[in-house]
């Protein structure tokens, strides 16, 4: 399938397209091309959908503090390990 632009840029979609894919889109931009991902409605929703049961019960604010904690340990660890492999290279 192909489509073309307008003279203003704009993309029309068929109607089939639509309501398989939805009305929103993120445009992901690649050296060689572009992208369409469509935006789920409720994207909290469709994640908690895609996890099963993982996020069950947990709140917006609960599962943010959790990524921020998880990413404070990852980049605590990964700092840890920098610095033992500049320590072993003094040797």
């Amino acid at each position: 399938m192909s489509v073309e632009t307008d003279s203003h840029g704009r993309l029309y979609l068929s109607s089939e397209l639509r309501q398989k894919y939805g009305e929103r889109f993120h445009v992901v931009e690649y050296e060689d091309r572009l992208e369409l991902v469509p935006i789920d409605e409720n994207p909290l929703e469709a994640i908690r959908e895609a996890a099963g049961d993982a996020f069950e019960g947990k709140s917006i604010a609960e599962l943010r503090d959790g990524v921020r904690e998880q990413a404070k340990r990852d980049a605590e660890a990964g700092f840890e390990r920098g610095s033992g492999a500049s320590e072993d290279d003094d040797e």
